[in-house]
């Protein structure tokens, strides 16, 4: 008896080992999305999905590697509980080495299926957004490097400064590699007690290693789950294997009377803000007018390069009849 016990408990433990990476203990399955991804018919429930989103048995892809590409999917039944961990099984992939981009984002927020300018959704959000941007052609001054993942709460009067990569409202962030890997790649995003931390799986180890942590972060209940990615110039392919949101299970966080449904988005702490630089305005002359002005430069530099010599010659001369 006493040996059953004991493999009892080890088993046990040994589960809740392996748990620490990937609970499903509380998984909503409302709010997630896994394999095979269709319910009845072509749809799949409690989830929309528009743009150039395709759906495959193995993968739900928001945009291919080709230019001028939008797709996103949403979640279509609000988020009702106050603690969870969103966690997201993707992969970004595609032929670019050097240049590739745009990027995608993890929302949530109050407003969802609409088109917009930040990688595929609307500027201007109420909410949470978790950005991974490729872009491999860094957006002004920056003291990081890409990919990079960052954080940003709005409450409806923000807009991303895409130009500048969101660095004037972001909370914090962090550099990741994430293109090309030959492993699985995983995001969690857990919100519990008005703390946000971004955790990242990009090493194969099964391990959660934290990206950036902020307290103080006030998210409204009620809101809908979303990812969207888009390419420009430069392209990837963006492709989601899973969603699965975890309710969490907080004995000791207090119970309170607040509606939490009518929080407004907020945040105690943001990162510094970096002063907003525009960018060179460019120059109006056509290629042919530059090419004509270099030409009369080539000229003027030539003209004078040969008075010089001429001048140089005759003082010469001159030096030579004072010497007879």
């Amino acid at each position: 008896m006493f040996v059953k016990e004991l493999i009892f408990i080890s088993t046990v433990l040994l589960y809740v080992t392996n748990a620490e990476w990937n609970t499903k203990d509380f998984m909503k399955r409302e709010h997630s999305l896994i394999k095979p991804y269709y319910g009845t018919g072509i749809d799949i429930p409690f989830w929309q999905f528009r743009g150039t989103t395709i759906i495959t048995p193995n993968y739900i892809r928001l945009t291919d590697d080709t230019q001028s590409k939008r797709g996103a999917i949403w979640n279509t039944a609000p988020v009702n509980v106050k603690n969870w961990d969103l966690q997201v099984h993707f992969k970004v992939h595609g032929k670019g080495k050097d240049l590739f981009g745009d990027g995608m984002v993890i929302w949530y927020t109050k407003d969802y299926m609409i088109d917009g300018p930040v990688f595929g959704s609307k500027d201007y959000f109420h909410g949470l957004a978790v950005f991974l941007d490729t872009y491999s052609n860094h957006n002004g001054p920056h003291n990081h490097q890409h990919p990079y993942i960052s954080g940003m709460v709005n409450n409806g009067t923000l807009s991303y400064d895409h130009d500048r990569d969101g660095t004037h409202t972001q909370l914090a962030g962090c550099e990741a590699k994430i293109r090309n890997l030959d492993h699985d790649t995983h995001i969690s995003i857990k919100y519990e007690k008005d703390v946000l931390t971004v955790s990242t799986d990009f090493e194969k180890k099964a391990a959660w290693k934290q990206c950036f942590q902020v307290k103080g972060v006030r998210l409204p209940t009620g809101y809908h789950i979303g990812i969207s990615a888009s390419t420009g110039e430069l392209s990837d392919n963006h492709d989601i294997m899973s969603v699965r949101l975890f309710e969490l299970d907080l004995p000791d966080d207090p119970e309170t009377d607040e509606d939490r449904s009518k929080i407004v988005p907020s945040a105690v702490f943001f990162e510094p803000p970096r002063d907003h630089v525009d960018d060179p305005k460019p120059s109006s002359l056509s290629g042919i007018k530059i090419f004509l002005l270099m030409l009369l430069g080539s000229v003027a530099i030539v003209a004078c390069i040969v008075m010089g010599i001429m001048f140089y010659q005759k003082q010469q001369e001159k030096s030579r009849k004072r010497f007879y």
